[in-house]
C-alpha cells in the first residue's frame, strides 16, 4: 500500500517525491546547506518549486556547490557565463542577488559563528508545528517569516520577501508544516537530534 503524502507532491517527478521524503520540514543546521536552500528559494520567486528542483544539480555545479566564500566572490564575468547557461534560471536580478546575499550571509556567519545560530535562534532552536490538516490549510507566510525577512533586508539581503523566507522555514524545517496524515510528519515530528541531518 503507498504511503500518505502531502497533497502537494507531484507523483511522478521522482525528485519531487524523493525531496518531499528526504528533506522537506527536516531540521537543517549545516551552513552550506542553509545557503543553498537559501539561494534555491530566493530563484524560485514566481516560478515553481519543481522548476527549481529540476534545476538543482546544474545550479550546484554552477554556483561552486553553494560555497558562499565562492559565491561572494562571483564577477560581472562569471555572471555574464551564469546567463548563458540554460541549465539554471537565467535571471540577472536573482543571480546578482545570490551573490550580494551570499556576502551579507558571510557577515552574518561572522557576527554569530554560524548562519544556524542566527536564523535558528527566531525559534529558539526548537521546529514550530503547525499540525496542518489539509493542503488548503497550508500557511504560505507568518508574521515570524516577516520579521525575519525584515531583518534580512535590514543586513543588506535581496528577494527575500516574507513568502520566500516562510517557504525556506519549511524547507529547514524550522516548521513542520506536513499534512498530519502525512507519513512524513510524525517521523520528522519524533526526530531526535542525531537525525536533524538531511541524509543525502
Amino acid at each position: 500500500m503507498d504511503r500518505k503524502r502531502c497533497a502537494w507532491v507531484n507523483l511522478a517527478n521522482p525528485l519531487y517525491v524523493r525531496y518531499h521524503d528526504e528533506e522537506w520540514g527536516v531540521p537543517k543546521h549545516d551552513d552550506r546547506r542553509l545557503f543553498e536552500l537559501l539561494v534555491l528559494e530566493m530563484m524560485q520567486a514566481g516560478l515553481s518549486w519543481e522548476t527549481v528542483l529540476n534545476k538543482r544539480e546544474n545550479f550546484r555545479r554552477t554556483f561552486a556547490g553553494f560555497d558562499p566564500q565562492q559565491v561572494a566572490s562571483f564577477t560581472e564575468q562569471v555572471i555574464e557565463r551564469l546567463m548563458s547557461n540554460p541549465g539554471i534560471i537565467r535571471n540577472r536580478r536573482k543571480i546578482e542577488a545570490a551573490i550580494n546575499n551570499a556576502r551579507v550571509y558571510l557577515a552574518v556567519q561572522k557576527e554569530f559563528g554560524s548562519f544556524d545560530n542566527y536564523i535558528w535562534s527566531f525559534v529558539e532552536f526548537k521546529p514550530i508545528d503547525n499540525h496542518v490538516l489539509s493542503a488548503e490549510d497550508l500557511p504560505t507566510t507568518s508574521p515570524l517569516a516577516k520579521r525575519i525577512s525584515s531583518e534580512l533586508k535590514k543586513r543588506g539581503m535581496t528577494f527575500v520577501g516574507p513568502v520566500i523566507i516562510y517557504s525556506y522555514m519549511q524547507a529547514i524545517g524550522m516548521v513542520n508544516d506536513h499534512e498530519v496524515d502525512c507519513f512524513r510528519y510524525r517521523e520528522i515530528k519524533n526526530m531526535g537530534e542525531d537525525d536533524v541531518i538531511s541524509n543525502y
